[in-house]
């Protein structure tokens, strides 16, 4: 099982991947994601929620594994359960917060940006070096960089892939906080607690409302439906290269 949930009355911790392969989850995991926000969201007692990653990392993205031999129709299948699990996200009525270590790239960067709010290590990078993978940007994908570091900033990370260091990434605005290595899970309680010590409601609506701000910018990215999510012969060359060394599609 990759995505499991532990909370309390107010708070709940979802933890995904399961150690291994970069916690790289497949279209069930991100289904099965989706669908913990989902119930989440109907819990009228929740305050905050906590994402993180599996054994010191957050996630490498979907696992390409499952594109292998894929065809056009089962990558948009995939794609499409990423972004209906980082909609759930931001369709909660609580805060969520991304406890960022190792990396977020690819669709771990999507699910990171989901988030409200990024406490990333000092050493974590986040980053979309997805072209060399002959993937197609979405409308959606490249709002959540917009939206956060402005259109310069997301043009330059999805035209280079390049991956950016955590401090780098609070000061373009793709992260909320930089803190020591060993200070991650400290500091991420610390947000925890000095969100949930305010009434449930007052917090509640301030999402309400800075989501009302955005609603234009999303609507506009939705309303795009795209064609094709990869330029297929460049995608399947770029998921054998990097499933021989992942270093090689890597920025």
């Amino acid at each position: 099982m990759k995505i499991r949930t532990q909370r309390d009355v107010e708070v709940a911790e979802v933890t995904v991947g399961d150690g291994h392969r970069g916690n790289a989850l497949s279209s069930a995991d991100w289904r099965e994601l989706e669908q913990t926000f989902r119930r989440l969201a109907r819990e009228a007692e929740l305050r905050v929620v906590v994402v993180r990653g599996q054994g010191g990392m957050f996630s490498s993205g979907s696992d390409v594994r499952e594109w292998v031999e894929a065809d056009v129709a089962d990558v948009a299948d995939s794609f499409a359960a990423m972004e209906a699990a980082c909609t759930a996200i931001e369709d909660l009525p609580v805060p969520v917060i991304a406890q960022v270590e190792g990396v977020a790239a690819g669709a771990g960067c999507q699910l990171a940006l989901a988030c409200d709010l990024q406490v990333m290590a000092e050493s974590a990078r986040i980053g979309m070096p997805i072209a060399r993978l002959g993937i197609l940007v979405s409308p959606a994908f490249a709002a959540r960089l917009a939206v956060l570091a402005g259109p310069g900033v997301a043009r330059e990370l999805l035209y280079t892939g390049r991956l950016v260091p955590a401090a780098e990434a609070v000061s373009l605005g793709l992260a909320t906080r930089c803190v020591p290595d060993e200070e991650l899970a400290t500091a991420t309680r610390r947000l925890v607690l000095a969100i949930s010590r305010h009434p449930g409601a007052a917090v509640r609506a301030a999402k309400h409302a800075v989501g009302a701000v955005l609603t234009p910018a999303w609507a506009a990215a939705k309303a795009q439906t795209g064609g094709p999510p990869v330029a297929f012969d460049d995608f399947q060359r770029g998921i054998a290269t990097f499933l021989r060394d992942p270093r090689a599609a890597s920025p």
